[in-house]
């Protein structure tokens, strides 16, 4: 077992060093690049949603926590943003709170798909945090087959 926390401000610019970031801690599970693209992929996501629609024009900080446990790796991205009002909404395919930006509302469905596992908790005023886990294990990898 490892684990590494990150904090950052939550600015554009520090979404490829959130993903790289998390993708180099992963690398001790010998993940496949599919794999590793797909960590990368789902971090972004969370990173963006916390910098577009937690913080909106203001600014905070973004806390990443990551920890292997055998073949697993486990994500939490948490803010202290805005939060989400209604997240039975927010986790619809296509739905968006910024249509006049061209968001595709998808954000939440890609995590979902490319991790084993996903989850969301959200309060307004408080934040959000998206919690999530890929399995690098040989039955991820057949089943990827």
């Amino acid at each position: 077992m490892n684990e590494m926390q990150l904090k950052f401000l939550a600015r554009s610019e520090n979404e490829v060093f959130a993903r790289n970031a998390v993708a180099a801690f992963a690398l001790s599970l010998n993940p496949t690049l599919a794999q590793l693209s797909d960590v990368k992929t789902a971090v972004s996501e969370a990173v963006t949603n916390s910098i577009v629609h937690g913080y909106a024009d203001g600014e905070g900080w973004i806390r990443i926590a990551c920890k292997t446990d055998e073949n697993f790796l486990h994500i939490e991205i948490s803010d202290s943003g805005r939060g989400i009002g209604n997240l039975e909404e927010a986790l619809t395919p296509f739905f968006t709170t910024l249509p006049d930006e061209e968001r595709s509302g998808m954000g939440f469905t890609i995590m979902q798909t490319f991790m084993t596992s996903f989850s969301v908790q959200s309060a307004p005023g408080v934040g959000t945090t998206v919690k999530m886990s890929k399995d690098f294990g040989a039955k991820a990898e057949a089943d990827a087959m």
